[in-house]
């Protein structure tokens, strides 16, 4: 048997599978600030036995929580001899441009504690100036006494040539064994300063946090029989083992949602369909990410806390291409200081939640606007909702304001939600020059079946697929991951010229550093595979485009293929190409997957069932553009393959809620996914 529980922000998710390929799920609520308990409680809930767990994959938000919150440790930076200030100069290109008052995010770290050493590589990696080993040892008697826990090594060109670096940890490990220490090299062996050195400086605040969290959380599947291999989701969409995530637990800060988008992929090419919008709604945020050509697009230009008023934090690891916002079954809705009606960021969480949890909320959420227009029933909740306290909070908050009825306010808030959910669709296709009507959308999370329908149309997506297991689907995605390193080396050499000879002699390199890591995680060199990129820009500019690049020696013929292609995704996503200049190799990216068994999807078993057996009910719904309309209800788990549904109709399941709106229709796959129909 195999399980993924994946942590979010609401509840705490679990899928297993069997060997015969069935799936089962369970949910329980997040339980922060023990992460750890909710798993234990999911686990529970579930009833498997733990004895018979082959493999254990784990999803969490401990480290983007432990950032976002500043529930990090107290961390010291080691830096090259006048590069102190990096962090506070960082980048000129704010996103505020015309904001006199803007101010820079805080640094991570204190000036007081950035301390220079003399040292110095060239951009070759050749040692200009010696370690001065003995101000390292002046640097960690004062980090001692100013209470450090944990260390950050960043030197100049160190991605280039980490020697400095790896007798700099080395020492500090000698002087001083407890303290937690990163050397950029171990995180990233990419160019650019600044943000190399925040990576660095990221991963070491949260570096004792990360290791005390997983250390408990395999303690406690100890303790109640659990000795499978136990993986944790990275950000890049692959897994690695809990060992290696204590290392480099920036890799986990999109743990979660990135299951979601890898489980999108594989059950996109399951379904035939290589082009798949993944739209994930949990409890606090709406994610979704692009999928072109069964592709996940992964890249490290991620930043934390970035939005049109901040820069945020760069964290140059490997992350899914995910657009996030704070939009969710728990986004809380408010009226803002010029009277318009708001909902979210804020969100009313696990604790205290919707009003409809009857665990002490009082502020209106999408959730309780869901029920009061109909697509969401009482009777489908783990606890009694008091209709009366959902109703009386939407009337006295919301509409009241706007004079207007408690229906109409919570149609209000529905659709305020989804304008939301529409931008962050259109940041991911229409932005970048794709066409939605060429993409299938997967909707998943507790609510991203309730308000794909309404997006799909609005957006021009003719299709919409909800998986199985919809509000756990990010779990299940776990279940079909490979183990995943990525190794990117920043190579800067024209194309023209280029000596190829020390091109395959650096790639060969990164494959040998695969194979070596994975065989100290026990995977056989035949369960590795390896896929290639290369990061290209005409000479001249300052960002890159990434393009594939075939496995085996690079020849001359081989690179005219790639700059080709470079060419054409070049015009893809800036409308132009300059085909006459000179191309210039800025990094090469291996991507080293090592092979696991995945489960089988299991085909629903078809009973002959009718549909009229399915029909729970028949209720109101309020419909935008059409008002309320006696709606039929179906159960999801009555349904057989084939059966077919005219809108307007809402399938309901234990923990989610699919809307299939008027000029709809839906159908049920040999798998049992649903699959809408947008009627665009």
């Amino acid at each position: 048997m195999r399980v993924a529980t994946d942590i979010g922000g609401t509840f705490t998710d679990l899928v297993f599978v069997d060997q015969q390929g069935k799936i089962g799920v369970a949910k329980s609520h997040t339980t922060p600030p023990n992460f750890e308990k909710g798993v234990l409680d999911v686990i529970r809930v579930s009833g498997i036995n733990t004895e018979q767990l082959e493999t254990f994959i784990h999803g969490t938000t401990v480290i983007i929580n432990a950032l976002t919150e500043r529930k990090g440790v107290k961390t010291g930076l080691i830096t090259t001899k006048g590069f102190r200030d990096v962090l506070e100069i960082a980048r000129g290109n704010r996103p505020d441009l015309f904001n006199i008052q803007y101010q820079k995010p805080t640094p991570f770290v204190p000036r007081y504690l950035r301390q220079e050493v003399e040292e110095r590589l060239n951009y070759k990696g050749e040692v200009i100036q010696a370690l001065n080993k003995g101000q390292i040892e002046e640097i960690v008697h004062y980090f001692k006494k100013e209470n450090v826990e944990a260390i950050a090594v960043s030197y100049l060109h160190a991605y280039s040539n980490p020697l400095h670096e790896k007798e700099t940890v080395e020492l500090i490990n000698e002087l001083w064994p407890d303290v937690a220490v990163t050397a950029s090299h171990e995180v990233t062996r990419e160019w650019r300063e600044y943000e190399r050195t925040s990576t660095t400086v990221l991963n070491s605040y949260v570096k004792p946090i990360a290791s005390s969290y997983v250390d408990r959380l395999e303690n406690e599947l100890n303790k109640v029989g659990n000795k499978s291999n136990k993986y944790i989701m990275q950000s890049n969409g692959g897994t690695t083992t809990f060992e290696q995530s204590k290392q480099t637990p920036i890799n986990m800060v999109e743990s979660g949602p990135v299951a979601g988008i890898y489980g999108s992929a594989i059950l996109g090419k399951i379904l035939g369909e290589e082009n798949i919008i993944a739209f994930d709604i949990g409890g606090t945020t709406a994610k979704c990410s692009l999928i072109d050509g069964g592709e996940v697009k992964v890249t490290t230009e991620y930043n934390i806390e970035r939005t049109d008023r901040t820069a945020g934090y760069p964290i140059k690891v490997p992350v899914v291409d995910i657009v996030e916002i704070g939009n969710g079954g728990g986004s809380i809705a408010w009226i803002d200081a010029g009277g318009s009606l708001r909902v979210g960021p804020q969100s009313a969480g696990a604790l205290p939640g919707p009003i409809a949890y009857g665990k002490g909320g009082t502020e209106p959420t999408t959730t309780d606007a869901n029920l009061v227009v109909g697509r969401l029933s009482p009777k489908n909740f783990d606890n009694a909702v008091d209709m009366e306290s959902v109703r009386n909070a939407i009337q006295e908050k919301i509409a009241n304001h706007f004079d207007t009825s408690v229906d109409e306010a919570a149609l209000g808030i529905i659709r305020i939600a989804n304008s939301n959910m529409l931008n962050a669709l259109k940041l991911i296709s229409v932005r970048k020059g794709y066409d939605p009507r060429d993409f299938a959308l997967v909707a998943f999370g507790g609510g991203g079946s309730m308000h794909a329908p309404a997006l799909a149309k609005e957006l021009g997506v003719r299709k919409v697929i909800v998986p199985v297991a919809t509000s756990v689907f990010s779990a299940w995605g776990m279940l079909m991951t490979d183990l995943r390193h990525d190794y990117i080396q920043t190579f800067i050499r024209r194309v023209e010229g280029i000596d190829y000879e020390e091109l395959n002699g650096t790639l060969a390199k990164q494959e040998t550093d695969a194979i070596s890591q994975y065989d100290q995680e026990g995977v056989k060199k035949e369960n590795v595979l390896f896929t290639r990129f290369v990061d290209l820009r005409y000479v001249g500019q300052e960002h890159t485009v990434k393009v594939p690049v075939p496995n085996g020696e690079i020849t001359k013929e081989t690179m005219q293929k790639v700059i080709h292609k470079f060419h054409e995704t070049h015009e893809q996503l800036y409308t132009f190409k300059l085909e006459e200049s000179s191309t210039e190799i800025v990094n090469l990216h291996l991507i080293a997957l090592g092979s696991v068994k995945k489960p089988e999807l299991a085909k629903l078993e078809n009973t002959g069932a009718s549909l009229e057996s399915a029909l729970k009910e028949v209720r109101p719904v309020l419909y935008e553009e059409h008002g309320w309309i006696e709606t039929k209800v179906y159960d999801r788990a009555q349904l057989t393959p084939d059966a077919a549904i005219e809108g307007p109709a809402i399938v309901e399941e234990s923990s989610a809620s699919t809307v299939v709106y008027p000029g709809q229709s839906v159908t049920v796959d040999v798998y049992g996914n649903l699959i809408i129909e947008t009627g665009v």
